[in-house]
């Protein structure tokens, strides 16, 4: 049992974040599991979105959750699923390539200097 109060604190916020971890997980298999059941594009995309929000999280790495995510995919090829591009992906594409519009350059004005004569500093 820690002692240092610092040290409490550090149990508590692992208990904590072992709860939230295991509630993240429990989702990803229930995704997986849904979408082994019955595969469709729908289930497939629930599932891969777990994956990313468990990476984003940290709690997979990212190449881990990408390597899950093609073995979801590779699984929906096999079982005929219809894969369909995402409207998003497709709607924001466009808006990308647009070029933006040319910026206007204004002169900047230099401030005046400031001079004095050593004559009258002096005086």
């Amino acid at each position: 049992m820690p002692i240092i109060k610092s040290a409490k604190k550090a149990a508590r916020q692992a208990e904590k974040r072992t709860e939230l971890n295991k509630g993240i997980k429990k989702d990803i298999k229930a995704a997986v599991k849904a979408f082994k059941a019955k595969p469709s594009a729908i289930t497939l995309a629930k599932a891969q979105s777990e994956y990313d929000k468990a990476a984003k999280k940290d709690l997979l790495k990212k190449n881990t959750a990408s390597r899950r995510k093609a073995k979801l995919y590779e699984f929906a090829k096999a079982h005929g699923v219809k894969l369909e591009k995402s409207t998003k992906i497709a709607a924001a594409k466009p808006a990308a390539t647009k070029k933006p519009a040319a910026k206007t350059v204004t002169a900047k004005k230099t401030p005046a200097k400031k001079t004095q004569s050593k004559a009258k500093k002096t005086a």
